[in-house]
Formats: C-alpha cells, structure tokens, sequence
C-alpha cells in the first residue's frame, strides 16, 4: 500500500456503455486531472444529484455486472453488493453513518471492495457514480475516501477537506441553522463558529486543539490509512508496523493536548477510569445531516453497562488480560502459542491487540479495548437506548477529538503501552553512541511564537440544494492556532575520515508541570514531542545544517478547499495542462500549524533535544538519503526507519548521565511566547 501517498477514485468521462468501447484493449489512459475532476464531482453535493453530466449519465446506465473480467476478484464482491441492493438489506440514504456500527461498517466494506478490485479507472469512476445514486451517502463517502487512499488507480489524487464535504461533522449546529437561513433567502454570507462549552468550563481553554478541523481529518485520515477492519487476506497486503503506529499516533495527540493544557495552566490530562466517575462532561453543539443532534453527556457520571455492546465488568477483565500479558512479557495466540512481547516490536502486537485490529493475535481473548471503548464512552448519554439517539462523538473518528474524553481514554490506554515500553531494558551507551560524529551546537534562527489566526471554509455542502437554485457563498470562519515559521541551525562534528548517513530526530517536551516543577528527564522524554526527523550526509569535518519548520517530515500542508480543487483541475482540463497537486496528495499528518504547541506571554520552556543516530544501520530501504521525507508513516509500504517510533528515547532512562555524555545528543531550553 502506498502507505501515505493518498490515492484516488476512480474517474474518467467515459463512455455510459457497460463495453466501455476497449473490450481486448488496454484500458485509455486518464489524466490526473481527468481523475482529480471525476472525484471532485463524485463528492461535490453527496446528498443530492450528481452535476456533472457524464458522471450522471453513467450513475443511470451503467451495468456493474456486465463484464466481469474488469475486477480482480471476477465479480464476487459486485455480485455480493447488488443482491444486497436488489434484496433491500442496504442502509436507506438520508441516515447517519458510523463506522462503529458492524452492519453499517459491513455495507460501506462491500462498496470499498467493488472498487477495490476494478482493474482501471474507468471501472472505478462508473462504478462509484452507480453506488453513489444507491447506497447511504456517509457509506458511501467512507468507501470513497478509503479506497482513493489505498487504489494504485489513483494515484496523485487529492481527496477534498472532510470538513467541506460532511460539514455537519465538523461544525456547529447554530451555524448549520444560519446557512440554511442564509441558502433560503439568497444571501452570501459568512458565520464566526465558537468553540463548545463556556468560560465556565476549564476544558474550554483547549477547545481549539481538539475541535480544530485540520486535528480531527489528521485523526480520521490516520484511521482510514490503518483501518482496524483491514483484512490482509481479503485486501491482498500488509499494513506494516501497523499496531505500533497505532500506539504512536495516538501518544503524540495525547502528549501534545496536555502540552496546550500546561500552555493554558492545567494540569496534564488524568486517565480514564472504569470504576470512577467521568469527570468532564460534554455537549457537542452539533448535529447529523439526517438523524437530530449528537447526544450529551453530563459531569460526574458513573459508567453504566450499553445494551448490546458491553459491560463495564467485561472492560475491567479485558483490561486486566492485557495488563498480564505485559507482566509475563508475551501474549497468547488463538492456537495456545506463545508469541513474546519483551522486544522492541511488541508495541507492534500490543497495539494490534489493544486497538483491537484483524491483526491482533486472539481478539477473542483479549477483546477490542480500543474499539469498545470509544463506543461505551458514545453512549454514556443514551446506554440503555431508552432514547433512540444518534451514535455520540466518540463513534466517529471524524469527531471523536472534540470531547475532552477522548484525551483521558487516550492517556489511560498510552499508559498501558507505557508499562510495557517500561518493562524493557534500557539503551545502553554503546547503543545509543554514532562513532566520531558530535553535535557542537543547536540553535533556533528566530524567536518562537504562536498566535491565533481566522480560517475560513465552504458550508456549501452543508444545505439540501436543488440544480434549479444557484448556490451563494456560504462559509464559516473559524479560531485556530498557528506559530511562525523558524529554522533549527545544527553543527554537527564528523570526525570520521569518510562519509557518514545520520539520522537527525528533534524532540521537545514541557520544561515544568503545572506547579513549576521541573519535569525529570525520565518524565520528559516520555512527554516528548516529536518536531522532525530527516536523513542527511555528513562530510568530514564541520556540517551546518539548516532545517525549516516547513520541512518536518511529520507535518502536511492545508488541503487546497474544495472549490479551489474543482477550480484546479478544471482549468488544467480545458487548457491541456498538467495538473500538479503533489504536496497535498497526503493529508495523514499533522497539520503544519500543530507543530509547535501554544505558549504562553512570557515564555513557556521547551525542552529541545536533538539527537544524530547512524542513518546506516536506522534505514530500512535503500538510498533514502536522497529523499528526506519520512511521509509521516510509510514509504512505498514500508516505514522508513527500523527503529522504534521515538527513538532514543522510547524507553525508560534510570541514568540521564548516559544521555548528557553522549556526543551525539544535544539538550538545550527554549522559550515558546504566544502573540495575541
């Protein structure tokens, strides 16, 4: 799988017969901005009819089982999806999807398996503008984007914002209510959204970081990427190191929020607890498309049992398996084996298990912590359906991040990883050490600063439309945080003789807790914020090396809005041009805004450790020296580092003097000031 380079549907205004006019013949081939088009219009207005002509004619004539031999799978997974369809056992249109319910789930499966197995794109294109017209729009929607992610087919195509094509998801309902008034009465307009909740709750003073809409399509892209349904024997190959990034991905967000919450002077964020009450209650302010308003859930309450789901006593015990599986250092496989964990790969099984994914080793045994979690967390508001409400927040991956719970789930399952990651031996001085190779100095070429700023994004596709009605701009601008650019100068001593491929990892971590106590080194690196890591060639001698923020290989740029997208692609259709749209072909990491966390007016210390390990021995593929992207979590399906994610200083330290006497590890403090 091209494990980040984001993939596209399927696209190509062809011909609406079921021969599609090459029979025996290769396939035509498609322009990027042919498939940049198909895929715009595909998703452009999803609840209504299609705009593009070709693309409607094809959702009205097109036969999917007419030729087989242009799926992989020789039809099986079309044939399975109409008789579906035929027998009426399909999801209606018009109804909230999540991918947390397993019939649901099922359903926009079997339309990412139809386009996964077509062989070209115009198989692709004809196939997803049949469904679209068929099947539920938040099914279909989810197919799509999976399957751009993951097809060869689509290949430099840019997936539209998330949050301008399901707007509902990412914004608030007072102003879904204003940009329907403004489409009713013909009114361009613009609409501020404010954060949830009021001064009166603390959690509100980091609203923006989990709220944020960049925040919440980095976490659902991640679990679209690594979907926990990936099945290796039905989607034809492996997902590496998939667990592992599980726990990573997920350690990050967690140690970023409590660097926002220290920021804004809280305390770092408490684990969740089965047996005690949830402290933080939360109100979404937002609503489904179809379906009323996402559920609340008021403070203090005590977990209760969900009907149909789980028991908090089913929970406890899959916790308590998991957590003796850490303590004798291996898990216990479906057939009795025992597969050990007490190695640098077994966050790799444990993440698989915790999640739990298709990969874990005996889910029957060990449960779906992960998984069950959010869906217990859900429902808090309705566990007994006494109700009929709408799945919560925490069933979608989309809007998960926007209650405060999600960070106290998250903590309590990074400290399970962390019993585990404790339980290893530490890195000795011998393994840490890059022969002849020092850092003489770490510098920031300019004072670091965040600040916030407005962003603004298309409700278009928020309001029911017809074609007889001309749409007007309507947008809503919303609060986000940004920091100024800057640049880490770095000498590096290459005292060898020859040349030397280093691998350059940045790190930072909050200098003091909430009461002004400094966070010992052991504390700190766990709290660690990975800033960058790039490859680079050392010469013999002095190297100076100048790294911009901009270039982190952990972070991506705004995706272009959606009409810009359209704009684009059309422009470069009608004038015969190339359409280039590479930098925005993955939108899996953070947002580049993200990388520095909020300071404070006068000064909040970072932290700043930069290490220099042995590019050599760190590679897993071939000449990568030549490319300084990590593209965040894979390369070309496998992930460019053999180390662990967070290395050096994924395990516990018992001597910070090993550290401070390494020639290749440099910590200094920085200021971190926020601008209003």
């Amino acid at each position: 799988m091209k494990v980040l380079v984001l993939c596209a549907l399927v696209a190509a205004a062809a011909a609406a017969s079921p021969n599609w006019g090459f029979q025996n013949d290769a396939p035509p081939s498609v322009s990027a901005a042919q498939k940049q088009h198909d895929v715009n219009y595909l998703l452009f207005k999803v609840y209504e009819v299609l705009r593009d002509d070709n693309l409607k004619n094809l959702g009205a004539t097109f036969d999917p089982e007419a030729d087989t031999s242009h799926y992989s799978d020789g039809g099986d997974a079309v044939h399975k999806l109409l008789g579906e369809l035929k027998a009426g056992n399909l999801l209606e249109q018009k109804h909230w999807f999540s991918l947390f319910n397993t019939r649901q789930r099922e359903e926009a499966l079997m339309v990412f398996h139809v386009l996964e197995h077509c062989n070209d794109w115009q198989t692709f294109i004809s196939n997803a503008a049949y469904f679209r017209d068929r099947v539920n729009e938040g099914e279909f929607v989810y197919a799509m984007y999976t399957s751009i992610i993951h097809s060869p087919l689509a290949e430099h195509v840019v997936l539209p914002p998330l949050y301008e094509v399901t707007p509902h998801m990412f914004t608030n309902g007072e102003v879904i209510q204003q940009a329907y008034h403004a489409k009713m009465t013909q009114t361009p307009s613009k609409f501020k959204s404010e954060f949830t909740g009021s001064k009166k709750n603390r959690e509100q003073r980091v609203a923006y970081f989990g709220e944020d809409v960049g925040m919440n399509t980095h976490h659902v892209t991640w679990h679209m990427e690594f979907p926990f349904w990936w099945d290796d024997s039905h989607e034809g190959h492996h997902l590496e190191r998939k667990g592992e990034n599980f726990f990573w991905v997920h350690h990050q967000l967690t140690v970023r929020f409590d660097a926002e919450r220290l920021s804004n002077y809280l305390d770092v964020v408490d684990e969740l607890h089965w047996d005690k009450p949830i402290k933080e209650g939360f109100a979404p302010h937002s609503t489904y498309k179809y379906g009323g308003y996402f559920p609340s859930r008021p403070d203090d309450i005590l977990f209760e049992d969900v009907d149909g789901v789980a028991r908090v006593r089913d929970m406890l015990i899959t916790e308590s398996r998991i957590i003796d599986a850490i303590a004798h250092g291996y898990v216990t496989a479906r057939d009795g084996s025992i597969i050990d964990i007490n190695n640098e790969r077994g966050v790799d099984i444990l993440g698989d298990v915790i999640e739990s994914s298709m990969y874990s080793p005996n889910p029957q045994y060990y449960g779906a912590l992960h998984n069950m979690a959010h869906i217990m967390l859900g429902r808090q508001g309705d566990p007994h359906g006494k109700f009929d409400l709408p799945p919560g927040v925490l069933e979608h991956f989309e809007t998960a991040t926007r209650d405060p719970t999600f960070f106290r789930l998250h903590k309590y399952m990074d400290n399970i990883f962390k019993a585990h990651k404790d339980s290893l031996t530490p890195y000795t001085k011998e393994e840490l050490e890059l022969t002849g190779v020092s850092i003489e100095d770490v510098a920031i070429d300019r004072t670091l600063e965040t600040f916030f700023e407005d962003f603004e994004y298309s409700l278009l596709n928020a309001v029911d439309d017809t074609i007889e009605i001309n749409d007007v701009d309507i947008a809503t601008i919303v609060s986000r945080l940004n920091h100024r650019d800057f640049a880490y100068n770095i000498n590096v001593l290459n005292n060898n003789d020859a040349e030397v491929l280093a691998t350059v990892r940045i790190f930072a971590w909050p200098h003091r807790d909430n009461n002004g106590i400094e966070f010992s080194f052991n504390e700190g690196r766990w709290n660690a914020i990975e800033l960058d890591k790039f490859w680079n060639k050392l010469n013999p001698g002095l190297n100076h090396i100048i790294r911009l923020s901009t270039e982190s290989s952990l972070t991506v740029p705004d995706v272009p809005s959606f009409q810009s997208l359209m704009q684009k692609a059309d422009e470069a259709l009608s004038s015969g041009s190339e359409l280039d749209l590479h930098e925005y072909e993955s939108a899996l990491g953070l947002p580049s805004r993200f990388l520095l966390p909020k300071g404070q007016q006068n000064g909040m210390e970072f932290d700043l450790v930069v290490v220099v390990t042995d590019g050599e021995a760190d590679a897993a593929v071939d000449n990568l020296h030549t490319n300084t992207k990590f593209n965040h979590y894979g390369y070309g399906g496998v992930y460019p580092d053999k180390r662990p994610h967070g290395y050096p200083l994924d395990r516990r330290v018992d001597d910070e003097r090993i550290f401070h006497s390494l020639p290749n590890f440099k910590k200094t403090i920085v200021n971190v000031y926020h601008r209003n």
